[in-house]
């Protein structure tokens, strides 16, 4: 055959065969037998074969074929990758659809509704309708890059269908694996005597990060849609149910079971309907995700923290089971909180083995009367830390004694009090106690914060009792001979370790910040906090009114901010950590301008630049951008579609200015 003819063919039997695929994969109505599939895909290989400089990489047989990894690399998301709030009842769901009503200012609003995926979180980045990349969501603003195992997922088209999708466009989804494929999936790993996995969410999850694709590439996994990150302006959409609709024409899988509803009795009845259904779906489901359809009104609603205002999951009730507490012991955690909690009868619920279980705080244990011996009812809803929800008290054993909360602290010896304004026990020990070190140590390393690959609970925990770490700057002055001398740790693994310590030293501020363990500075807090201010020595150095400009700080955290930065061995410490060259981009402050100390408040929807854009450009300038409007505040920006802000702005008489007055007003500086 000649190339030309050839070429000619490769691409007809491409489209035939990527045809068959999305038929057979995505619309689950196979148009041809397996045979007749088999005998085209074979064409297909031996022309390849034969001519090897016409392959290319988004041909149906190149779906695996790449060298097995060493690591994932790490992808920033362009739009964070958020969580969903959650509601458990029917009257949270009305306070959450009413407050959306509040806030849009309007009587009535479609939401499109959709069954909620129990999955892997990912993201495909599709460029000219070719995917590029694919990756986890990771923590929301990093994830994985697990390119060449979505690849290999035959629901994932590898070239988009038709000519109307943007020219760039990110589309999310969840990566699942279906009931019955995960039944069999187990039964193979049985026989096999290889790990067994608790749920499809689990198996779908650790099949996804196989480090050799053709590994994943066995596994029985598919994906389905669920909505869009960025995309280019090239193409425009007015609501999420236009979205799903068109990612279906591009040759992705979209839930079915979706509705768009409008009344909170519609959501709610929606909720049910599918809640009956859930057992006879072929994947799994944990709830019903309602979102605000229109995308103008998505915008002017905007998102909090780690979550959007404009959506919710209504998850299902959690599942129960019954089981025995052998014991109730104390956990000591970083800020010094005795937590007891509840060793159980091992007992299978909510897709895993549970062995513990949180009894929250002494007044939770004492409403509850939860004794050792008894027999409880343990839930356990989806990824939430297992809770005793109440004792079985006819099956009571005659002897049982009410727990009380010890008067010194179980680790270290040193007297527990209890503030007047708190439900928790704290251990007075500080940084004496060595639960508090350890759980410092391994908050500073965890993912959220400074991330150090491979530095689990257990490790830290060898480190410190073996004296070679007491605070999170020892970290960095371990050394290789160190490492290796410690029991189970070889010279590999030592190794791995030194280079992922040295590879956390490129952080950014906020994580610093989050990673430090400042009481009640959470990440939303701790982005604030480097957003506002820039540097770390000015964090260091504030005052209590500079702190309290910032719009996530109140009074309790700024004075915790204080009296952290007060302490000269947490300063000493930073001092340390500094030497060992962490860093990270500062954000340098501009000096004085008209607008310094003054403060802004935004709202509506600007046409010319972002929320945060502005937020940014106001920030730079010295000025103070704040959520809420008071007779504090200097200037509210009003975008389309504005809400309350607006109105008690002129309530106040406070200065209103459109776009293009504030836009004179930032090229006047």
């Amino acid at each position: 055959m000649k190339k030309a003819d050839a070429r000619s063919r490769i691409n007809e039997l491409r489209l035939v065969i990527s045809h068959h695929n999305h038929q057979y994969h995505v619309q689950d109505k196979p148009e041809v037998p397996d045979a007749e599939y088999d005998r085209l895909f074979r064409e297909l290989s031996q022309l390849e074969s034969q001519f090897p400089d016409l392959i290319s990489d988004d041909s149906p047989t190149q779906r695996v074929g790449a060298k097995p990894l060493k690591q994932f690399a790490e992808i920033e998301h362009r739009i964070p990758m958020l969580s969903l709030g959650n509601v458990f009842n029917e009257d949270e769901m009305k306070a959450f659809y009413q407050r959306v009503l509040d806030r849009l200012n309007i009587q009535e609003i479609n939401f499109s509704a959709e069954a909620k995926l129990d999955g892997l979180a990912i993201s495909l980045l599709y460029e000219q309708g070719k995917l590029i990349r694919a990756a986890t969501r990771g923590d929301g603003q990093q994830g994985e890059d697990v390119t060449l195992n979505a690849r290999t997922i035959k629901s994932i088209p590898l070239r988009l269908i038709g000519n109307d999708y943007p020219s760039v466009i990110e589309i999310r989804g969840e990566v699942i694996m279906d009931k019955q494929d995960f039944m069999a999936f187990n039964e193979k790993q049985k026989i096999s005597d290889s790990k067994i996995f608790a749920n499809p969410r689990n198996a779908a999850a650790g099949s996804l990060r196989q480090l050799d694709p053709t590994e994943t590439a066995k596994r029985p996994l598919s994906f389905m849609s669920y909505g869009i990150g960025y995309y280019s302006d090239d193409v425009q959409f007015e609501s999420h149910s236009e979205i799903l609709d068109r990612i279906l024409t591009w040759g992705l899988p979209v839930t079915t079971e979706r509705r768009r509803v409008s009344t909170v009795d519609e959501c709610i009845g929606f909720y049910h309907e599918i809640s009956k259904k859930r057992a006879d779906l072929k994947y799994e489901i944990d709830g019903v995700v309602f979102k605000v359809d229109a995308l103008k009104f998505q915008k002017i609603m905007g998102f909090i923290s780690r979550a959007p205002r404009w959506a919710i999951a209504y998850k299902f009730p959690p599942e129960e089971e019954i089981t025995k507490v052998v014991d109730i012991e104390i956990q000591v955690g970083r800020t010094g909180a005795l937590t007891p909690v509840a060793r159980l009868m091992p007992v299978f619920v909510g897709g895993v083995t549970v062995t513990n279980a949180t009894l929250h705080n002494y007044d939770e244990v004492q409403r509850k009367d939860v004794r050792a011996g008894d027999t409880v009812i343990v839930r356990r809803a989806g990824d939430v830390i297992p809770e005793v929800v109440s004792v079985i008290k006819n099956k009571r054993p005659a002897q049982s004694k009410a727990f009380c909360m010890p008067q010194n602290c179980p680790d270290c010896g040193s007297a527990v009090f209890r503030s007047e304004d708190e439900a928790v026990f704290r251990c007075s020990g500080g940084l004496f106690c060595p639960s508090q070190c350890i759980q410092s140590i391994i908050h500073f390393a965890s993912r959220r914060a400074m991330n150090i690959e491979g530095l689990g609970d257990k490790l830290v925990e060898q480190l410190y009792r073996e004296g070679l770490v007491k605070n999170v700057a020892d970290l960095f002055e371990l050394n290789l001979e160190q490492l290796s001398s410690l029991e189970r740790m070889g010279d590999k693994s030592a190794q791995n370790l030194i280079d992922a310590l040295e590879k956390s030293k490129h952080t950014k501020l906020d994580k610093f910040l989050y990673g430090l363990g400042i009481r009640e500075v959470g990440e939303s807090t701790a982005r604030a906090l480097a957003d506002y201010f820039g540097t770390l020595e000015l964090i260091m150095n504030a005052s209590n009114d500079d702190l309290l400009a910032v719009s996530d700080v109140g009074p309790v955290v700024a004075e915790n901010i204080l009296a952290f930065f007060k302490e000269s061995h947490n300063r000493e410490i930073i001092t340390r950590l500094q030497t060992h060259n962490i860093r990270w981009p500062e954000n340098i402050k501009t000096a004085d301008t008209s607008l310094s100390g003054k403060t802004f408040v935004l709202t509506g929807t600007l046409l010319n630049m972002t929320r945060d854009d502005a937020r940014n450009k106001l920030l730079g300038l010295g000025a103070k951008v704040s959520n809420s409007v008071s007779k504090n505040t200097d200037y509210v920006i009003v975008g389309d579609s504005p809400g309350s802000k607006a109105e008690k702005a002129e309530k106040l008489g406070v200065v209103i200015l459109d776009e293009k007055a504030f836009e004179s007003l930032l090229s006047s500086i």
